[in-house]
């Protein structure tokens, strides 16, 4: 899919495959306008698709060479093809593991690409340098806050090697069984923030009596307390005030110790990306996404790790991965965790169709199997090398998957803790998502949304259709503007000061 656009089309309509029986058009098209051969017989949307033969009803409409859904109805040449003609049905496709898989073409060790990055004790490398502040339950959350509230920027102006205090605080913790997988992901989100290796020093503060106690998670990973690990409770403190006041103190503790640490020149296999979309809509998959998919690519060949994610969101595309996978455990992996969202949405009375959004689509898209091709193509075309549950810490290089939800927040929590230093995140309609500790920066897929949201867009993608851009000049940017934002230039989110209440522990399992 990173090649349909080699040569940019600037018609009015885009064919993205030959075999496509559809297009996309370029700007708003009037009815009886020519694009792509045809003449319109709606009104077509800027970025919706529009017939470009007769399709049957209960035929298959091909989009990326692939079916994106079947006609409800007789579709005439020239017609708009939407939510009112197009409907999902379940994939049925042939998987067909491995069959694409191939070796990674490495570049020599003289050639790789490198950043000025943060060396831990263990070798682990960060982007980032932050003291972070992690509550074990909500109970604890308002102390994580004033904590990290604490220190302001006059605070930290002694520190400038310090990227400040974050504290990561969520709406759980307690009321929850102790062996569900809701407890699970949490024990994992918690001591993979704590080990990313964007964490100088890590404080947890609990309140005493909650089930996610912090002592059992230091139990279960073996984790030893040190000046750079410190945990405590309110109830033992004595209350809000004396938990602040005494938390605040270890944080000045700490300060020196991460402050005295620099940034080295090191290799971009210490590169941990998160890939990410939001606000998708139908240029996703044609700009930003094959853009992002080709820095993916780069990184993967420099020895960096890329991690795609948001299971829901490649329901209906997944063949595209399973036919990349390293070894047929890893396909089947894959595909057990998407026949675990088909019995989970079915339980909770959804539908694997519930995407794409009303924005999405506005934008464009009609079915989640349309969703899912574009989301897909930022994964890139390296081989899949692993399949990790959500926050797992990965421990593969190259191309991998983690499961999540599509939602934003919850997904790149996980890819976080599961060790990202980094994020991408793509967006049609417009994010202004932030991620502390890890860096983000925001791919716009169209032009219009990028100068109307100038202030939060790192790349412009839309000059792929725009200006005739190639993918792959639009992926060399995006990559070597992660190089740049690894070594401490600011994303837009981060020059905002997002990133404070974007962490999100999917929570599963009954509230007790």
């Amino acid at each position: 899919m990173n090649e349909v656009l080699d040569t940019p089309s600037l018609d009015a309509g885009i064919r993205l495959n030959p075999a496509d029986n559809v297009a996309v058009s370029v700007r708003r098209l009037d009815a009886g306008a020519e694009a792509s051969g045809v003449t319109l017989r709606d009104a077509i949307p800027r970025g919706h698709k529009f017939a470009l033969t007769a399709i049957a009803e209960g035929e298959p409409v091909l989009k990326y060479a692939q079916i994106i859904g079947y006609a409800s109805q007789v579709i005439a040449p020239g017609a708009h093809v939407h939510l009112h003609n197009l409907e999902f049905r379940a994939s049925r496709v042939d998987h067909a593991f491995c069959s694409t898989a191939r070796e990674t073409d490495f570049l020599a060790e003289a050639d790789r690409a490198t950043f000025q990055g943060y060396v831990r004790g263990d070798g682990r490398v960060g982007t980032r340098n932050y003291i972070a502040v992690i509550t074990s339950v909500n109970c604890s959350a308002t102390a994580g806050r004033l904590i990290a509230q604490h220190f302001t920027p006059r605070e930290l102006a002694p520190y400038p090697n310090v990227d400040g205090v974050a504290a990561f605080v969520h709406g759980t913790g307690c009321a929850m069984a102790a062996n569900s997988e809701g407890f699970a992901n949490l024990q994992r989100v918690m001591w993979g923030y704590a080990r990313n290796p964007n964490c100088a020093g890590v404080l947890m503060v609990g309140l005493g009596c909650e089930s996610n106690q912090i002592d059992f998670l230091l139990d279960a990973y073996g984790i030893k307390r040190s000046p750079l690990f410190r945990t405590m409770n309110i109830q033992d403190m004595g209350g809000l005030r004396r938990t602040v006041e005494a938390g605040a103190k270890i944080v000045e503790e700490m300060l020196g110790a991460a402050n005295a640490l620099h940034r080295v020149t090191c290799d971009a296999l210490n590169l941990t990306l998160a890939l990410q979309c939001g606000g998708s809509d139908a240029w996703s998959g044609v700009t930003a996404n094959p853009a992002l998919g080709y820095a993916a690519d780069l990184l993967v060949r420099n020895g960096g790790t890329a991690v795609l994610a948001e299971t829901p969101e490649i329901y209906g595309a997944e063949h595209l991965l399973t036919s990349r996978a390293r070894d047929v455990q890893t396909a089947e992996k894959l595909m057990q965790r998407i026949a675990w969202w088909e019995e989970y949405t079915q339980t909770h009375g959804g539908s694997m169709d519930n995407n794409p959004s009303p924005g999405n689509k506005e934008g464009g898209l009609t079915t989640i199997l349309e969703k899912s091709l574009g989301a897909v193509a930022k994964s890139g075309t390296q081989r899949l090398e692993g399949v990790y549950r959500y926050a797992e810490p990965i421990d593969r290089k190259g191309f991998v998957f983690m499961d999540s939800p599509g939602y934003d927040p919850v997904s790149i929590t996980g890819e976080i803790a599961s060790g990202c230093n980094i994020a991408a995140f793509t967006t049609g309609r417009g994010s202004v998502f932030g991620s502390k500790p890890a860096p983000c920066i925001k791919i716009a897929t169209n032009a219009t949304m990028y100068h109307r949201m100038s202030d939060d867009m790192d790349v412009n993608a839309g000059r792929i259709i725009d200006q005739g851009a190639t993918i792959e000049e639009v992926g060399r940017e995006i990559f070597d503007l992660l190089l740049e934002v690894a070594s401490g230039k600011q994303s837009l989110s981060e020059a905002q000061g997002l990133g404070d209440y974007e962490f999100v522990p999917w929570q599963i399992g009954a509230v007790m």
